[in-house]
């Protein structure tokens, strides 16, 4: 009796001590909109434009209301929210299409990356893609050569990209037919996936199309929403809402298969609106701005039975947190040598800590930076503007620069910034759009092809 007291006592510390088993591993689900406005949900705000799924997302788990992405602009965020690393580490200031003059090797995710498909894959996972890539299309950089099981969807930044027939569609490596609706093809891959993975943990990754322009205002979401005005809205609203009825459907499918309880779901807009008929609320700026309306954006996350619902959290996070927080989900050790800049937010989601998860978080768009740290916000906007400083607390749309008024605190936060920025690589390649509102046009840009160095302003 001794003895198998003994043995008992022994099998369950080294139980104790293994990951956690297949069965109890979350599934990670990730909805990524593109290019959606601050406050075009409803959870944020938004009046005219229903998203009852990602507003039951928020009811049933956590929102930020102080939530980043590390790029203003679609590739860069993408890189960041694959790796869990600012993508300044390894260069990726700028989108992965085209060819810079001085650039030579593939504008991609850099091959020794470890991406957060691998990631998954080590700790016994299925994992999907069905969307946008935009993080590379040479051979070697595809999703299906990245960690993914399985890709359905586009490589460039849109679906209207590659000309008026649109953007090839790809199944792993292979071209096939494009859809009638990608959103409806995307959303019926997803729940394809569910069905046929539902007896393992999975990673899947819906990085949608929607809102990117140009839209597409498709029926019967744009007959629905006759009440929205002017009509670039209304096309806008109806993209919107038809990305958030996917979003439903794949949350029902997970509900159906009993597994709504077991998955760890993270909704998230890749970058600030770029205007027009998108509405990033209080905030200055848009998409190609390090202002907040470029990089401020909804994020939600549910986890019932692990996150509680309806709670309203104020601490700065940002993208690259995601990665972290899903291996830890996993019950896996997030390991020194991989040197992810994100960090695990499980015990701020749980609510078992109150204490920020970050000290500061940074921005690099080429030519223009940024820093937030606490309440305060220094920002370079613009090639030709010196760094300005913002009181977010209590000017939420940075409207008067206080870099006068408070020149120690723009100077420790440019030497924070400065710190950091000495650890990253300049940017593999150019965009000339970087250099701020006003020099969206290649002729009257002047050349600037590195990040900026220590204190230049």
């Amino acid at each position: 009796m001794k003895r198998t007291v003994i043995f008992l006592a022994t099998l369950s510390a080294v139980l104790a001590a293994l990951p956690l088993a297949a069965a109890q591993k979350p599934n990670i689900v990730l909805f990524v909109a593109d290019d959606m406005g601050f406050a075009d949900c409803g959870v944020y705000g938004c009046k005219d434009i229903p998203t009852p799924n990602i507003d039951a997302l928020a009811r049933n788990g956590v929102s930020f209301t102080q939530a980043y992405t590390s790029g203003c602009v679609c590739s860069p965020t993408r890189a960041g929210l694959m790796t869990g690393r600012y993508q300044q580490r390894f260069g990726f200031d700028a989108n992965a299409e085209g060819k810079g003059p001085s650039h030579k090797g593939p504008r991609a995710l850099d091959i020794q990356q470890v991406t957060f498909a691998q990631h998954m894959k080590a700790l016994g996972y299925a994992t999907a893609i069905f969307g946008k890539w935009h993080l590379g299309a040479e051979p070697g950089y595809l999703p299906s050569q990245r960690g993914f099981d399985e890709f359905y969807g586009f490589l460039p930044f849109g679906i209207a990209a590659g000309g008026s027939n649109g953007a090839p569609i790809y199944r792993g490596t292979n071209l096939v037919e494009r859809p009638a609706n990608h959103m409806e093809q995307f959303c019926a891959e997803a729940l394809s996936f569910i069905d046929r993975r539902q007896q393992e943990p999975f990673f899947l990754y819906l990085p949608f199309p929607a809102v990117h322009g140009p839209m597409v205002g498709p029926e019967p979401w744009l007959t629905r929403l006759d009440g929205v005005v002017p009509m670039n809205r209304r096309k806008y609203a109806a993209d919107l809402a038809q990305m958030d009825d996917v979003i439903g459907r794949v949350m029902a499918r997970l509900r159906e298969r009993g597994l709504e309880d077991k998955s760890l779901v993270f909704f998230l807009g890749d970058n600030g609106g770029q205007g027009g008929a998108s509405n990033n609320g209080v905030l200055r700026g848009t998409k190609w701005t390090l202002w907040d309306g470029g990089i401020h954006v909804p994020f939600v996350a549910q986890w019932k039975g692990r996150i509680p619902a309806g709670r309203v959290l104020e601490h700065p996070v940002i993208q690259v947190d995601i990665l972290p927080t899903a291996i830890a989900a996993a019950g896996a050790e997030i390991k020194p040598e991989w040197k992810l800049d994100g960090v695990n937010l499980l015990p701020c989601l749980e609510g078992r800590t109150t204490t920020a998860p970050h000290d500061a978080l940074y921005w690099r768009f080429g030519v223009q930076y940024a820093i937030r740290q606490g309440e305060w916000k220094l920002v370079k906007p613009h090639i030709n503007s010196e760094p300005l400083l913002f009181n977010l607390t209590q000017d939420p749309g940075e409207k008067s620069d206080l870099a006068s008024a408070q020149p120690q605190k723009a100077k420790q936060l440019q030497t924070l910034w400065d710190t950091w920025n000495a650890s990253n690589e300049p940017p593999r390649w150019i965009d000339l759009r970087w250099n701020g509102d006003g020099w969206r046009t290649p002729k009257t840009a002047p050349q600037q092809g590195k990040a900026p160095e220590t204190n230049n302003k």
